[in-house]
C-alpha cells in the first residue's frame, strides 16, 4: 500500500500560514502537518523523527517546508534540516518565509525578462535600487540580483545606519557586495533613480516610496517593478496589473504587485509539485531555497 504523501510545515511563528498550507494541498500533498513556534535547535529532532518514522521508499512521500517571518532563521532553519539527513534517509526540503523567497524571484525574474525583451540586455552590471530593503522581500530581490552580477543599492528610508548594518550582513552571509545609500529626501531619491538601471519596490503595502517626478527625468532608468498590491502603490504610475507596460509620460517600463504575484505562485506551485515528483524511483532529494526559485521563476517567465 502506497504511503501518503505528507508535508511536514515548520515555523518559528505563532500561526502557520494558510496561504502556504492551500498551495501544499493544491500541489497534491494528501495531508500537511504544522509545526508552529519551532526553534532553531528542535530542527534536527522534528527532521529526524520524520525520516526514522519511515523507510527509505516511504519518505519518498514526505516533505518539509519552513515557513516564518525571518530569512536568516529560515535559512538556518534549512541549513539545519539538510544536516540532519544523510542517505538514503532524506526528505525534500524547500524554504520559503512568508512567501518572500518566491516573491523575490519572481520580481527579479519579470525584471530580467523585460531587460531582454525590450532592451536586449541582462542583469549583469546594472544599477539596481530596492527601496524598502529592510523587509524580507527586499533583501532577497537584492541577493538575487546581486547573484546575477548586478550593482546593487539598498535605499534608506529612516534610518542610513540600520540599512548599512543590513547591507553588511548580506555580503557576509552570501558573498556579494551590496551599498547603502540614504533616500531620505525628494533629492537623495532623484539622484539615485538617475543613475539607476532598474528600481525595485519592497516597502510595505500601502506606502509609496517613489513618485514620477523622481525619475521622470532619468535617462538611465529601464525597469521599476513594485510588489505593492494595496493603494496607494510602492511607485506612482504602475499599475498593479502592469507586466512592462510604459509608465505615463515616461520611457520607463512598469512591473506591477499582480504580475510578480501570478509568477510567484506559479514558481511555489512548482517547486512544492517537484517534491512529490520525488517519489519516482532513483530521484532524489531536492533542496530549495531562493536561488532554486529563481531559477523556476526564470524558466516559467521565459515560457510567456
Amino acid at each position: 500500500m502506497e504511503k501518503v504523501s505528507i508535508l511536514h510545515l515548520i515555523t518559528a511563528a505563532k500561526n502557520a500560514s494558510p496561504f502556504d498550507v492551500n498551495m501544499a494541498f493544491d500541489a497534491g500533498f494528501d495531508n500537511i502537518m504544522p509545526y508552529t513556534n519551532v526553534t532553531l535547535n528542535e530542527i534536527t529532532g522534528l527532521v529526524q523523527d520524520a525520516i526514522f518514522s519511515r523507510s527509505p521508499s516511504g519518505i519518498k512521500r514526505e516533505g518539509i517546508f519552513i515557513g516564518g517571518r525571518d530569512i536568516d532563521l529560515a535559512m538556518d532553519m534549512f541549513e539545519a534540516a539538510q544536516k540532519s539527513m544523510f542517505t538514503p534517509f532524506e526528505v525534500s526540503v524547500f524554504a520559503d518565509p512568508s512567501g518572500a523567497f518566491t516573491t523575490a524571484a519572481a520580481m527579479v525574474a519579470k525584471v530580467e525578462l523585460h531587460l531582454k525583451k525590450h532592451f536586449q540586455t541582462d542583469l549583469q552590471g546594472k544599477q539596481v535600487a530596492v527601496f524598502g530593503a529592510t523587509g524580507p522581500v527586499g533583501g532577497c530581490a537584492a541577493v538575487i540580483a546581486a547573484k546575477q552580477g548586478a550593482d546593487v543599492t539598498l535605499v534608506a528610508h529612516r534610518t542610513l545606519a540600520d540599512v548599512q548594518q543590513i547591507a553588511q550582513h548580506l555580503n557576509q552571509r552570501y558573498s556579494i557586495t551590496l551599498r547603502a545609500v540614504d533616500g531620505m529626501s525628494e533629492a537623495s531619491k532623484q539622484a539615485i533613480l538617475a543613475t539607476s538601471d532598474i528600481a525595485l519596490c519592497t516597502a510595505a503595502a500601502g506606502v509609496r516610496v517613489i513618485q514620477i517626478s523622481q525619475f521622470s527625468g532619468s535617462a538611465n532608468l529601464k525597469v521599476i517593478a513594485d510588489v505593492n498590491a494595496v493603494a496607494p502603490s510602492g511607485a506612482e504610475g504602475v499599475e498593479a496589473s502592469a507586466d512592462g507596460a510604459r509608465i505615463a509620460d515616461t520611457a520607463v517600463l512598469g512591473i506591477g504587485a499582480l504580475a510578480i504575484g501570478n509568477l510567484k505562485y506559479k514558481t511555489q506551485q512548482q517547486l512544492l509539485e517537484s517534491m512529490l515528483i520525488r517519489a519516482q524511483p532513483n530521484a532524489k532529494a531536492t533542496f530549495l531555497e531562493f536561488m532554486a526559485a529563481f531559477d523556476v521563476a526564470r524558466a516559467l517567465s521565459a515560457k510567456v
